[in-house]
């Protein structure tokens, strides 16, 4: 009998490891290459035990290590345009973004998964303009079929590099937007942190993002609670320079004090239950 119990608590053990290791493929197919802090802040282990998860998958060509995180390969099943997946967190903030929209609004809309999960919810809003260099978001804005269906304006940016989000960064898309104007702008969030300020793993990208900024009348950050001190490779801009960051009720007391003494506003949604 108990050495019936040890092996259904080996199987059990073995299968965590399992799910664990899909979980880490999950997180770098949505976003091409993830911090190891991250990964073990999000998953609840230790960065050791994260680490052994990467060397194996690393020697299976799943996922490449890199400096402080690991990046996807081409075999670990990217698919171009793929949706990432909406996780409560994600749909609260995005749901709170949207609210902040109105008819007539020009809204830039930066790569990545937040944003995206926040261009399905304004899909039903009409009037609007989108100044966008993700290709997802453009795609969800094409012209509708009906024609009593909300139609929107959708302005493409195009730049001479993507990323593995499928979005277009480089020189050609920060000239396009010296010339435009919005009223918001939404930037994804890799990591927030008191000393790094917003920060982002891929240096033509945070080119990109100072660009909408400027661009903007008020630029809004859409973070889950998981980002608060993840430091990317290269900073995007201070937390002063933020007029608004959107999170989620994950993210404690203390993390959300320091985020209010540099950031003008804070809102912390509550997140959706599963079914929602």
């Amino acid at each position: 009998m108990p050495h019936g119990r040890l092996v259904t608590a080996r199987q059990g053990e073995r299968m965590l490891v399992t799910e664990r290791r899909e979980r880490i493929l999950a997180l770098v197919r949505e976003r091409g290459t993830v911090p190891l802090s991250e990964l073990a802040a999000t998953l609840g282990v230790s960065d050791m035990t994260v680490r052994r998860d990467i060397d194996l998958l690393a020697e299976d060509g799943e996922v490449q290590k890199v400096r402080g995180g690991v990046r996807a390969t081409a075999s670990a099943g990217i698919r171009p345009g793929a949706a990432p997946a909406v996780t409560p967190e994600r749909r609260a903030i995005a749901a709170a973004a949207a609210a902040l929209v109105e008819p007539g609004m020009a809204v830039g809309i930066a790569g990545g998964a937040a944003g995206l999960a926040l261009a399905r919810e304004l899909t039903r809003l009409a009037d609007l303009t989108i100044v966008t260099n993700s290709l997802p978001v453009s795609d969800l804005f094409s012209p509708p079929e009906r024609a009593d269906a909300p139609y929107t304006q959708t302005v493409v940016l195009t730049g001479g590099v993507r990323t593995p989000a499928q979005s277009l960064v480089g020189p050609v898309a920060v000239r396009a937007l010296e010339q435009l104007h919005c009223d918001l702008v939404f930037l994804d969030a890799h990591g927030l942190d008191v000393q790094a300020g917003l920060t982002t793993m891929n240096l033509l990208e945070a080119e990109t993002s100072r660009a909408f900024m400027a661009a903007a009348r008020e630029v809004v950050v859409l973070a889950e609670h998981t980002r608060w001190q993840v430091v990317g490779l290269t900073t995007i801009a201070d937390l002063s320079d933020i007029d608004r960051l959107i999170t989620d009720d994950g993210i404690a007391a203390d993390a959300g004090e320091q985020l209010a003494a540099h950031i003008a506003r804070v809102d912390v949604v509550t997140r959706s239950g599963e079914g929602a």
